[in-house]
């Protein structure tokens, strides 16, 4: 491809307007989120207890905002004075769980369908990282690591509230901690976020912004498709062994467990001369 359509292009992807399109992706995926965590009881459970639905789908939707909100010293409700964002999150919500004979669900998980939302889906999440990035970045113009933890936060926020999200439903899970095993989206918007944060702060980068964050979307789709399609859910895993092996104590304990083995062979060996 032509450097210049190319640019023109990624310029193309930077200037996209999330609502009401992509919004609706974001919705649909949250609310088929939120169903499939349920399970088989889904359907009974939306039939009992539909506000206990609704609000941890909404939470799901609005994660990422009300976390980055709460730890920004900002109203945590904020993002839901969105009234046609939250309306789009009412009616997707409704059609995923209440439709008949389960048109709307069925519909939602049919593969083209799930693939159109998904590659929507990670264009709103780059933007949404971005978004983070540069609002972190004026309350606080030097706070690098401030900077990237809002931007994680925006892109994966659904993974850092699974815990409450739960809770409304009734379902207490404590090990449901993003912390303790971050899925691949959260260390995705890691990485976008430090190269945002490099982009925007340092001269380390010298490509244009517009071909940095056309890349950052087709690093999110790319992935996101192949997990769907390939079943490549965490490319990342080959790496951070790596890493821990390394730098986190691994080989010393491989090796302290060697160690550990001989030592008590020569201590018999010894013993029987001694006898």
């Amino acid at each position: 491809m032509d450097p210049e359509a190319f640019l023109d292009l990624a310029n193309q992807v930077i200037k996209l307007k999330m609502f009401p399109y992509f919004d609706v992706a974001h919705s649909l995926l949250c609310a088929l989120a939120v169903r499939e965590d349920l399970g088989s009881g889904a359907q009974a459970f939306s039939r009992k207890h539909p506000l206990a639905c609704w609000l941890s789908t909404m939470l799901v939707i609005f994660a990422g905002g009300m976390v980055a909100n709460g730890l920004l010293g900002e109203p945590i409700l904020a993002p839901l004075k969105n009234t046609p964002q939250l309306l789009i999150g009412t009616i997707t919500w409704y059609l995923v769980f209440y439709t008949p004979f389960d048109v709307g669900y069925k519909v939602a998980k049919f593969l083209p369908v799930k693939i159109t939302a998904a590659a929507m889906k990670e264009i709103y999440r780059a933007k949404k990282v971005y978004d983070g990035v540069s609002h972190a970045a004026k309350l606080y113009p030097n706070a690098y690591i401030i900077m990237v933890i809002v931007g994680t936060l925006k892109g994966n926020g659904a993974g850092f509230t699974k815990l409450i999200e739960r809770l409304v439903r009734g379902a207490w899970t404590p090990t449901a901690m993003e912390t303790m095993q971050p899925s691949f989206y959260t260390k995705a918007s890691l990485v976008a976020s430090v190269i945002f944060v490099l982009d925007k702060k340092t001269d380390l980068i010298s490509a244009p912004h517009a071909l940095v964050y056309f890349g950052i979307v087709i690093f999110f789709v790319y992935f996101k498709l192949s997990s769907i399609l390939l079943g490549i859910h965490d490319p990342f895993v080959p790496f951070e062994n790596l890493f821990c092996a390394l730098f986190m104590g691994g080989i010393w304990d491989s090796l302290a467990k060697l160690l550990g083995k001989g030592q008590p062979k020569e201590e018999t060996k010894d013993t029987k001369k001694t006898n």
